[in-house]
């Protein structure tokens, strides 16, 4: 497995830098562009993997004209590809083959599979009950009033959220038990709006009628899930001014959360007509406790900050870490021990980080952590592009770091280690 040398010589963070399109705007956008006909025209489509890879299967789609035929679609290790065509698979006539990676098949996919059933879909298991493969025989069924377990998963309501517009009679969705990742759905329905789409979100209830689309267009803006990288060494760095373009302070992203977490580490933002400048200043939280329910994409770079900063925190809300492209909570604690943080997991999904002394943000070697043990062992990414980004701002202060599997980060950001580069950092093959 190819593995790479990241080193920083100085904690000096200056440059601009362009960041990639937000993937879950693009993925949502490409669903919605096909169900409405072609209404919507897309702008600036993110270049992540799983974006090219939602387009190429929805091509792949449109081109069947024998629906007697079952055609095999492989969305991967793509979770948000899977469960989008789930439910769009499931109105559109045909037979249809869901698959993916062995993670993926041991992903649930059960509450979506529920809700599309009581709708009337007919969606059947493959190989193991509750997890994919799939086979979809897509038929036009109604809308309907039902109720869905929104505590897995936000991708599951925003599937059927997604297809509610063209079901006759609309869909009313009771969501039950803690809804997670909150600002996800209401992205979903404000992008919905772009395209003329109303709906009602009130009591833990969805409404969306049968509607018709509106011809709309929609440029994709910078994603705030990747900028937490930038964000994570603004707060390592002695000295900073990052510029991050076309980032705007209105944002249809939960993500866009970030500059008020990490205030608290010292990092400034100023939002200006070109995007937003990351400055330092020297003022840190003492202790830091977060519930990420509503952000999990920002879990793994804010818990490996606070590692790196020698603050004391506890994480809640990790739950659904568990079932991501990998157990990022397993791995979360694997890797940050391995070089020698004091990390510790409760009740399954809680994270603690306990500090390595009193001081707040000392050298490493005043931390005595184990650099020399990072040359002998990389740091694993677990096929979890978020593990190889959320780890790869430790170099500022550890001066080298080995992480296995760089190419996973084209899962949603293609151009991290050459972004890098333009930073200032070496990235040894």
């Amino acid at each position: 497995m190819a593995t790479i040398t990241i080193r920083k010589k100085d904690k000096i963070l200056k440059g601009e830098i362009a960041l990639p399109a937000s993937k879950s705007i693009s993925n949502r956008a490409l669903i919605i562009q096909n169900l409405s006909g072609g209404k919507l025209s897309i702008n600036n489509l993110s270049e992540a993997e799983d974006t090219k890879l939602i387009y190429r299967l929805l091509r792949k789609i449109e081109s069947q004209r024998n629906s007697s035929v079952t055609t095999n679609l492989d969305c991967q290790n793509a979770g948000t590809v899977f469960r989008f065509l789930t439910a769009y698979l499931a109105l559109k006539p045909g037979r249809w083959l869901l698959t993916g990676s062995e993670r993926m098949k041991m992903r649930p996919i059960d509450p979506l599979v529920k809700a599309l059933k009581k709708l009337g879909a007919s969606v059947g298991y493959l190989e193991q009950e509750n997890f994919p493969p799939l086979l979809i025989e897509g038929k036009p069924f109604p809308g309907s009033s039902i109720e869905a377990d929104g505590s897995i998963s936000s991708q599951f309501i925003t599937a059927l959220l997604l297809i509610a517009p063209v079901l006759p009679g609309g869909l009313k969705l009771r969501l039950t038990n803690n809804i997670s990742s909150v600002p996800y759905i209401e992205m979903t329905l404000k992008l919905l709006n772009i395209c003329g789409i109303k709906s009602n979100f009130s009591n833990n209830t969805i409404t969306i009628s049968q509607q018709k689309y509106a011809q709309s267009e929609l440029t994709i803006e910078p994603d705030w899930s990747s900028a937490s990288y930038w964000y994570s060494m603004a707060a390592f760095a002695k000295e900073s001014d990052l510029v991050l373009k076309s980032f705007k302070k209105e944002s249809l992203q939960g993500d866009s959360i970030l500059p008020e977490i990490f205030a608290n580490f010292g990092v400034q933002t100023e939002y200006f007509g070109e995007g937003i400048r990351l400055t330092r200043s020297n003022q840190y939280c003492s202790s830091f406790d977060f519930d990420f329910s509503n952000y999990p994409d920002l879990a793994q770079t804010v818990i490996v900050t606070c590692a790196g900063l020698n603050i004391p925190s506890i994480f809640t809300g990790l739950e659904s870490l568990r079932i991501k492209e990998t157990d990022r909570v397993a791995a979360l604690y694997n890797e940050l021990k391995k070089i020698g943080f004091n990390i510790s997991v409760n009740n399954g999904s809680e994270l603690r980080i306990q500090p390595l002394t009193q001081t707040l943000n000392l050298e490493p070697e005043t931390l005595n952590l184990k650099p020399e043990t990072l040359n002998l062992k990389p740091l694993r990414t677990y096929d979890d592009h978020r593990m190889a980004m959320a780890f790869a701002p430790l170099a500022m202060i550890l001066g080298s770091l080995k992480i296995e599997n760089p190419q996973v980060v084209s899962k949603s950001y293609p151009g991290f280690w050459d972004d890098l580069k333009l930073a200032g950092f070496q990235i040894l093959e």
